[in-house]
């Protein structure tokens, strides 16, 4: 590797309210040599997701913020180019967190082998990833929904809100998506199969939202918060279940937002948990196994969102924030 160089996009400055090129740098080192018990990877694919919105801030949150003048982070797929750790063969392609660049070092902790005849890679970073576990354990775990129930899900035509709709098909419910724009919303139904999917934007979003609920609401999964949550608060049941796994609506905010009623959260005994994928990680091999299956099969389906280069990490991650993303967001980086 000796002469070639590693591009990378550097976390510059943290963001005040909404991110903008600015924050971030594009800047080129040389590709470093793995040392003893390290493989050199060289990244094929970058997921872009939510979370890495607060990672950009430094307040003291469930993981270490991102590091002024470092790479930003994120989850990869890469293909081993040098290994020197007895494990790790050159040409192994794996799951791992290699972060905004072209190559990364690893210690191989972490690591995950994958298969592409299994699936394609990228879905290591999507509906078999991160995402679709979050979807599936959220959802399961948390929310537990029932046969005939309804379960409503924001964002419902990306990578976590796509799963959770089909999730809670498959096991008998009324799934019910929110999704922004005709396109989305056309999506979610024709494609993924929800009962219904209400556009955000509508000026009648409320009264559309009633209209697709007449039982109420028995499960919310909340990844959006916002005007949208504000929404659903009234029509949710007693005993309804609450998932929080993001806020994205939120995060860049620059003073608090309206907030829920929580003297219904009393009256109407609902079940409001905040979560972390992480806290669910002995559910990992339930998870691989049920919806490789799922995929495999077709009774689960996903969309990708994929742009090409390195340098279209920043513009597409804050697009992603904003909406305009279809589908889970990862960026190619080389094939």
């Amino acid at each position: 590797m000796t002469g070639r160089m590693n591009r990378q996009i550097l976390l510059k400055t943290r963001p005040e309210g909404a991110p903008s090129p600015d924050n971030f740098e594009l800047t080129e080192t040389p590709i470093p040599e793995p040392s003893e018990g390290e493989v050199l990877l060289r990244i094929l694919y970058l997921s872009l997701d939510p979370y890495m919105r607060g990672r950009m801030n430094a307040a003291k949150s469930y993981a270490k913020p991102a590091e002024i003048g470092q790479p930003m982070v994120g989850g990869t797929v890469g293909e081993i180019v040098n290994s020197r750790h007895p494990n790790f063969s050159v040409g192994d392609v794996v799951l791992g967190y290699g972060g905004w660049q072209e190559y990364a070092i690893s210690n191989g902790k972490g690591l995950r082998k994958l298969d592409a005849t299994i699936a394609p890679v990228s879905t290591a970073l999507g509906v078999l990833g991160m995402p679709g576990m979050t979807a599936y354990v959220g959802l399961l775990e948390v929310g537990q929904p029932k046969p005939d129930e309804t379960v409503v899900v924001a964002a419902a035509s990306g990578a976590v809100g796509s799963v959770v709709g089909q999730i809670a098909k498959l096991k008998g419910c009324h799934a019910v998506g929110i999704a922004g724009g005709s396109d989305k919303c056309r999506f979610v139904i024709g494609e993924l199969g929800f009962d219904a999917c209400v556009d955000h934007r509508s000026p009648d979003f409320a009264k559309e939202l009633e209209a697709a609920c007449p039982k109420g609401i028995d499960v919310y999964f909340e990844n959006v918060g916002g005007a949208v949550q504000q929404t659903v608060w009234p029509l949710l049941n007693d005993f309804a279940r609450i998932p929080v796994c993001g806020l994205i609506a939120q995060y860049n905010a620059t003073s608090p937002m309206p907030g829920p009623d929580m003297f219904s959260v009393l009256r109407k005994r609902l079940l409001l948990r905040g979560f972390i994928v992480s806290d669910f990680a002995p559910k990992q091999p339930d998870f691989l196994r049920d919806v490789s299956e799922w995929v495999r099969t077709g009774r689960l389906k996903y969309r990708e969102d994929i742009v090409d280069g390195l340098e279209k990490a920043p513009a597409s991650f804050i697009g992603m924030l904003q909406g305009k993303n279809f589908g889970k967001m990862l960026v190619r980086i080389a094939v």
